[in-house]
């Protein structure tokens, strides 16, 4: 595979990176043309290991913001940043993933098919030269890119000393926009960016806070047609908060054969999500509320 690079001051460096207070003097390049580095973008970063909850926003948000055009960027790191580099992927978007190692050793290995993936359409990107092994301190040092390319960064999870928190704090002093996801007050995952919130990042509720903070026009989503009014019921009884299957049999006085179908075909039109036995209403830019008569 043949790599590219780009050097500081060459045409092709990304503007926003050169803010940095230490900007990396080459990029070296995998995958798609460099002018990706120039497009608007945004980063979404998080735990590794995440929670399903945790999971399903990091995709759907990445999903919604990759619909809308903008470039995700991540770290190629379990949880958060996989399932955000998935989510823009899963709709024919644009992603960028940013190593702690040379571009020619997909860290972790898990993540082989999913750089490959990445690279096939977006960027793999390293300031360190290829055949770069992977050491603990270079992380922290690539997250000062990954907040570098980004116009805003969003922290999914964190943990209170999360390197999720480095690239938020790096965001912050290129002046630029951080979202945190709120969290439950009694999660370790919920601790890093409750506290950012307390210190005045914004309150992520949808993509939509996202798109509107950059004047990014969201792309019209509207319901399905053809959904029963069973599935108009679960929609928004889920609006109200997640639930398990014997919650809704309970909430809806109907049988659990029958529920789960509709809840089959709402997980098919990607109206909500399952993990752990637990269904929530999808993230992001999801379908308005509909009425329940």
């Amino acid at each position: 595979m043949t790599y590219l690079s780009v050097r500081r001051g060459q045409a092709g460096y990304p503007p926003l990176l050169a803010e940095l207070h230490d900007p990396p003097s080459r990029l070296h390049l995998r995958g798609g043309p460099p002018e990706l580095l120039a497009r608007s973008s945004v980063a979404i970063v998080g735990a590794r290991s995440c929670s399903p909850y945790g999971a399903q926003v990091a995709r759907e948000l990445a999903q919604s913001l990759a619909a809308a055009g903008l470039v995700v960027v991540s770290g190629l790191a379990r949880g958060v940043d996989a399932e955000a580099h998935r989510g823009a992927l899963a709709v024919g978007g644009l992603t960028i993933a940013v190593l702690g190692c040379g571009i020619d050793r997909d860290y972790p290995r898990a993540h082989t098919e999913l750089a490959r993936r990445i690279a096939e359409s977006g960027l793999v990107v390293s300031e360190y030269p290829p055949g770069t092994e992977p050491s603990p301190w270079r992380f922290p040092a690539r997250n000062r890119i990954i907040a570098g390319l980004a116009r805003a960064t969003v922290v999914v999870e964190a943990r209170d000393r999360s390197g999720a928190l480095i690239t938020a704090d790096f965001a912050l002093e290129l002046g630029r926009e951080v979202f945190a996801t709120p969290g439950e007050i009694t999660s370790a995952l919920s601790a890093g960016t409750n506290d950012l919130l307390r210190q005045g990042a914004t309150p992520l509720l949808s993509a939509e806070d996202v798109l509107e903070a950059l004047g990014v026009e969201p792309t019209p989503q509207a319901l399905p047609a053809g959904l029963s009014p069973e599935s108009l019921d679960v929609l928004e009884r889920l609006s109200d908060g997640a639930r398990t299957l014997d919650e809704l049999v309970r909430a809806t006085e109907r049988d659990p054969a029958g529920l789960a179908a509709t809840l089959t075909e709402l997980e098919l039109a990607g109206l909500i999500a399952a993990a752990d036995g637990v269904y929530r209403r999808a993230t992001g830019r999801g379908p308005p509320r509909v009425a329940r008569t």
